[in-house]
């Protein structure tokens, strides 16, 4: 017996008229032939000329999925040829477009295969569509794709929608991100004379589809632009066009200097946001978050030194080293460790001599309630930390008193100053119970707000001003206030 070895050809797309001279040939000479399907025009006709040859539809029949299939194929193709020596493997269209069992057998080690070729389904399926592949078109398997990976301005091709269940997998994927009236055309055995062309509404795909291993669909160019507003290609052009020559006079004239302030009023309006448990603000807040962040590399591009490209690919390779507990060998068993890996690799990244202290890093601008809590962290992992409440609260009494006395000698700038020891010895004992105090805060000053709006309203529904009102009687409204919260 000669050594193992497979020979793949294609069956083209139709009949055995385009099959070419030397497919045919192969066919004819081989010893063993393996079809995966007899369900194809040029394999019924080759059948009916007498040629004889063995096919997997048993496997399909009996399978829950094509993809339990396919290992299968694949498998028993091998033992074929380590069986009887060279054979031949048949697979529909060209071996090398859409055709999982071929790369199941080329990745594979023990048995040489080679590719003869044959012609895929594409050119009849641009031939029965009327479009012109240079145009851009995107080929996606139909059992595996996600609609974040399509590309609405290109031609798209859908392969291996082979029944109503595989057609309803490819709709809801379609319908996460075109409307469910999208135009869809359903091709079925492109460039025979068995070939059908169906325009469909996107919601009835799986309606209009029957069980068929030569089907594929067709989803034309998004020309409405209002149905890439949910890709970030999109949103990128919109920016660039703002930005460019011909677009907003007031967004051409920013620069990474003066958008400072509104990406600070942003996030607070996000965190506003997500106080109120609001969805639909968070969505619309986050956009304007993210907006900053496109302007800002925006600019980066228009002065030739990075782009949003690069501000993904930073965050992307940050996330994949600091989380090597979920990319890589690292164990985290809870929250606690994985705090410890990350600051390690922290620790690591800055050796080198770029930051001369613990606290550097801590940016300047951040809120002073926020920025005493991060410094105070940082130098109680350095050990510089009281470790129970007694001596932080003996802490805030000292400060307290310290303040008292400078009030009393009129010392306006030491009592000031004081006044700043006494909030950051606060933030510490907050720390030591894990109240966020930039939090805890916000919390007050929208309670605060809430009842003294109270007294406003309440007055207001009585004609009453509150100048006119004394001091009790207002005390008396904000206790209500507090009831009725």
């Amino acid at each position: 017996m000669n050594q193992p070895h497979i020979t793949i050809v294609g069956l083209g797309p139709g009949g055995m008229d385009q099959l070419s001279l030397g497919t045919y040939r192969l066919l004819e000479q081989a010893g063993h032939r393996y079809f995966r399907t007899a369900h194809h025009p040029a394999a019924r006709e080759l059948e009916a000329e007498g040629m004889t040859f063995t096919s997997y539809d048993s496997l399909y029949e009996n399978a829950v999925s094509f993809e339990e299939v396919y290992p299968a194929v694949a498998e028993s193709v091998m033992k074929e040829a380590e069986k009887h020596g060279s054979i031949v493997y048949a697979v529909p269209g060209h071996p090398l477009t859409a055709e999982m069992t071929v790369q199941l057998l080329l990745r594979q080690p023990a048995v040489p295969v080679e590719i003869a070729g044959g012609q895929s389904f594409l050119d009849p399926m641009f031939q029965a569509l009327g479009v012109d592949p240079n145009d851009g078109f995107q080929l996606v398997d139909g059992t595996s794709f996600s609609a974040e990976s399509l590309d609405k301005l290109s031609h798209l091709i859908i392969s291996q929608v082979y029944d109503e269940q595989s057609a309803s997998g490819v709709k809801l994927q379609l319908m996460e991100t075109y409307p469910d009236d999208y135009p869809v055309t359903i091709v079925t055995a492109a460039g025979s004379r068995e070939e059908s062309i169906l325009q469909v509404p996107l919601y009835e795909l799986d309606r209009a589809v029957t069980q068929n291993n030569l089907t594929a669909v067709y989803v034309p160019p998004v020309e409405d632009e209002t149905i890439r507003y949910r890709d970030f290609p999109m949103l990128r052009d919109v920016i660039r066009i703002l930005r460019s020559p011909e677009g907003c006079p007031w967004d051409r004239k920013q620069t990474h200097e003066s958008l400072k302030r509104y990406a600070v009023e942003e996030v607070y309006e996000l965190l506003e946001a997500i106080d109120e448990q609001d969805d639909d603000h968070i969505v619309e807040e986050l956009g304007d978050v993210l907006l900053q962040v496109m302007l800002h590399a925006q600019i980066g591009e228009d002065n030739g030194y990075f782009d949003v490209s690069d501000v993904i690919e930073h965050v992307t390779e940050k996330m994949i080293r600091r989380h090597p507990h979920v990319f890589g060998e690292e164990k985290a068993e809870d929250a606690e460790k994985v705090l410890q890996n990350w600051e390690a690799i922290k620790q690591q990244e800055k050796q080198g001599g770029k930051r001369e202290s613990r606290l550097d890093g801590i940016p300047q601008a951040l809120p002073g309630l926020l920025r005493a809590l991060k410094i105070q962290k940082k130098a109680a992992k350095a050990g510089f930390d009281w470790g129970d409440e007694g001596p932080m609260w003996q802490k805030v009494e000292e400060e307290i008193a310290e303040w008292k006395e400078e009030e009393k000698a009129g010392n306006e700038q030491a009592a000031a100053e004081e006044l700043g020891d006494v909030l950051f010895a606060l933030v510490n004992v907050a720390r030591s119970r894990g109240i966020d105090p930039e939090e805890a805060l916000q919390q007050t000053n929208r309670k605060f707000s809430r009842r003294f709006r109270y007294i406003e309203s309440s007055l207001d529904s009585e004609g009453r001003t509150m100048e006119e009102e004394t001091l009790d009687d207002l005390d008396q409204l904000w206790e209500k206030a507090k009831t009725e919260e």
